[in-house]
């Protein structure tokens, strides 16, 4: 199923072979770990340049952090990040895997008393975040989005009796408002058309010109500018259209620009 683009996502890496993001790979993405900031105001600019900056100073660290404005991405979704303690074991309990292993952690910035984020602008990112996500690995949001305060209760409040009861909302109309995302975003891969365009059509490629479109995306995708191994695979197999390279082009061209 494809999915509707609601809202950009933005690659900001931390530094990486640094405390907070190793370079590992994770293991397979099981489930969802729902984090906020727990910093009253904090913006997701804010936080992404506090790990930078910090990087090798603490190695806590999460893969997205999303406000009102921007959902940013500063450790590779294919990596690891330290987000729930090893030693905690509910996470073991719940999924049978590690967190750091085989989880994506989101942080939601929010705002109580300091009002410099607008509350319901944010959540609805993070809810649609939390649906991308369960689209791109095939996760069941009613079953596979757990809060950090229910992995860690002796420690944490996140988001559940933190950010998201500041807001006013349950774990339940969360997880109910993820599975409506998910469903209203997610169409058909090939609507059927009743005419066909050439743009729309595979490109016929020569070979020389396939390999080094294939090389170029793979260069692009290791560098962060996209992450859906899709298009690599539409451009191997042949069946990438003018249309859809229109699109990737004018992508990366415009994260390119933001790099």
């Amino acid at each position: 199923m494809a999915f509707k683009m609601k809202y950009s996502i933005v690659q900001k890496y931390i530094p990486v072979n640094t405390k907070r993001r190793s370079g590992l790979k994770n293991l397979g993405i099981e489930f969802i770990v729902a984090h906020d900031t727990g910093n009253d105001g904090s913006t997701a600019v804010g936080n992404v340049n506090y790990y930078t900056n910090s990087a090798n100073v603490e190695s806590a660290s999460a893969h997205t952090f999303i406000d009102d404005e921007v959902i940013i991405e500063c450790v590779p979704l294919t990596e690891k990040a330290w987000h729930v303690l090893y030693n905690v074991t509910t996470d073991n309990d719940l999924y049978g895997f590690d967190s750091n292993d085989h989880a994506i952690g989101v942080e939601l910035c929010y705002s109580n008393k300091k009002g410099n984020i607008n509350n319901q602008e944010a959540y609805k990112r993070y809810v649609w975040y939390m649906a991308y996500l369960c689209n791109k690995y095939g996760l069941n949001p009613l079953k596979r989005i757990s809060g950090h305060n229910e992995l860690d209760p002796n420690r944490k409040s996140d988001p559940f009796k933190n950010a998201l009861k500041i807001m006013g909302i349950s774990k339940a109309q969360f997880l109910n408002d993820v599975a409506a995302e998910l469903k209203d975003c997610s169409t058909p891969e090939s609507p059927i058309k009743t005419e066909v365009s050439e743009d729309d059509e595979p490109m016929k490629l020569d070979k020389w010109a396939l390999d080094m479109l294939v090389k170029n995306l793979t260069d692009f995708k290791d560098k962060g500018f996209f992450t859906d191994e899709a298009w690599i695979t539409k451009a191997k197999n042949g069946t990438l259209t003018a249309s859809e390279l229109a699109f990737l082009n004018t992508i990366l061209i415009a994260r390119a620009v933001k790099k």
